[in-house]
């Protein structure tokens, strides 16, 4: 109900917004709303020859493509006896724009990547490696989910999952998490509303816990960073913090018993391997850090298609008492993979559609420019106000965020505190609505209960301390 609301709000205040831009005269046309592509000029205005000033006249006539550019943004196009003038760029492809490449760059990618590692979970779980894995972590996971039985399949998909994201591994923790999701969902006595389990899972990988920020690292070294992995440290705390802020707010809600040893005790050993990894990652020099950092999640995730290849030869007989074999198991769990594709892909276009419309229309500038002008006025330096667009864009697009991420690092520099903070804060939270969409979408889950606000309020939790602490390092 609260996404539903949330969604209608987005649209309607959006489309208002826009309607009073048209007919106030703020915006010469709307087609780039509809049509138009990102980075795209925007058309504000179309004058005959006459009416643009002599010195744009004589210039925009003489040159060759009938075009003049002035101050880098505003640009004169002479064609069928009209001057159009273009200035700014578009924030984000055009509704219609958006609705191709959801289905083109969005779903196809993640309907392939669905493919190939649901077909690798139908083979754990045929055989048998995913209760072992279950088996072995079900005395911590029933403290943090109590309504998740011993040994459940659903466990092996979470952890598998975490890891997934802990490694910066995208395109594999979404499968992983979507089989999860399925598998809380058989224990869901309310199929159309979140179950505890459901929400406490969503939240934890909304948290966003990186110990291996390999994109953010790919996008600095890209901008010519002086350390490129110099942000990992920072990310890493951030991330943490959201993660046991999450795990707080929803534990109280639920009213989980903190005090289990098993639950202190792998809470105990998860910093331990943090600040393990950081100490060791801190010793090497620049050149030894690019290495571990751009090979580490590469590896593991070879070693886990190595692993569930090589279980399954060995297990070879599990799949002929279950009437099947290795290869015919991978093409129908790949098979399952692609229906969970089809089933998100309306979930995703209804959330970007909607996103695409907030940028494009102007209302989120004007609301970042507002929470920018606020946090100046309360003293925070403009080094960290220019990050900001960043983290606000961050739980509604990816792509968004990731384009004033370099955006950011372009003008300010990589090395700046404002590019540096920019790299957290992307780091350090995730597309919340995006993951809304595709998880209880792929489910069929209508009411979300508290996930979405829980969500929303850990992204801010997670701002306060990447501000902190890029201060502190930067």
């Amino acid at each position: 109900m609260v996404l539903s609301r949330f969604w209608l709000v987005i649209f309607i205040s959006s489309i208002v917004f826009v309607v009073f831009s048209l007919f106030s005269g703020d915006n010469y046309t709307i087609d780039h709303l509809l049509n138009g592509k990102k980075d795209d000029p925007i058309l504000v205005a179309e004058k005959y020859l006459e009416q643009v000033p002599a010195f744009v006249k004589d210039s925009i006539t003489k040159a060759p493509d009938q075009t003049m550019v002035i101050n880098t943004d505003t640009t004169y196009v002479y064609v069928n006896k009209t001057v159009k003038i273009y200035s700014g760029v578009q924030k984000s492809d055009g509704l219609l724009a958006t609705c191709k490449s959801t289905l083109v760059d969005l779903i196809l990618p993640l309907i392939a990547y669905l493919a190939f590692f649901c077909g690798l979970m139908e083979l754990l779980i045929i055989s048998g490696a995913s209760g072992k894995l279950a088996q072995i972590l079900s005395p911590v996971f029933v403290k943090v989910f109590p309504s998740v039985p011993e040994n459940h399949p659903s466990i092996s998909y979470m952890t598998l999952n975490f890891a997934a994201n802990f490694l910066g591994l995208d395109s594999a923790a979404t499968p992983f998490g979507l089989k999860a999701m399925e598998s809380l969902q058989e224990l869901n006595p309310e199929k159309d509303k979140a179950s505890d389990a459901q929400i406490m899972f969503m939240c934890l990988h909304a948290s966003g816990l990186t110990l291996i920020a390999t994109s953010i690292i790919g996008y600095r070294a890209a901008a010519n960073a002086s350390n490129p992995a110099d942000v990992m440290l920072p990310c890493i705390i951030t991330s943490f913090i959201g993660t046991i802020a999450a795990f707080l707010i929803v534990g109280i809600k639920q009213k989980i018993n903190f005090k289990s040893a098993s639950l202190v005790v792998s809470l105990m050993v998860l910093i331990a391997a943090i600040v393990g990894l950081l100490m060791y990652v801190n010793s090497l020099d620049l050149i030894g850090k690019n290495y571990f950092t751009s090979n580490l999640s590469a590896l593991i995730l070879v070693a886990i298609i190595a692993f569930t290849l090589i279980f399954s030869f060995v297990k070879e007989k599990k799949f002929t008492e279950a009437k099947t074999t290795v290869f015919e198991s991978f093409v129908v769990g790949a098979n399952n993979g692609i229906k969970t594709g089809v089933v998100i892909f309306p979930y995703v276009l209804a959330m970007l559609v909607a996103i695409s419309l907030f940028r494009n229309s102007g209302l989120f500038e004007i609301i970042s420019n507002w929470i920018a002008f606020i946090f100046s006025n309360m003293g925070v330096s403009k080094e960290i106000t220019d990050a900001l667009p960043v983290a606000m864009l961050r739980p509604f697009s990816s792509a968004g965020s990731r384009g004033f991420l370099i955006d950011s690092m372009n003008t300010f520099g990589a090395d700046s505190l404002t590019g540096r903070l920019s790299s957290i804060f992307q780091c350090s939270a995730e597309s919340t609505f995006y993951v809304i969409a595709v998880y209880f979408g792929s489910v069929n889950i209508k009411n979300t209960r508290y996930a979405l606000g829980t969500m929303l309020l850990v992204d801010v939790i997670c701002m306060i301390p990447a501000i902190v602490v890029a201060s502190w390092f930067f």
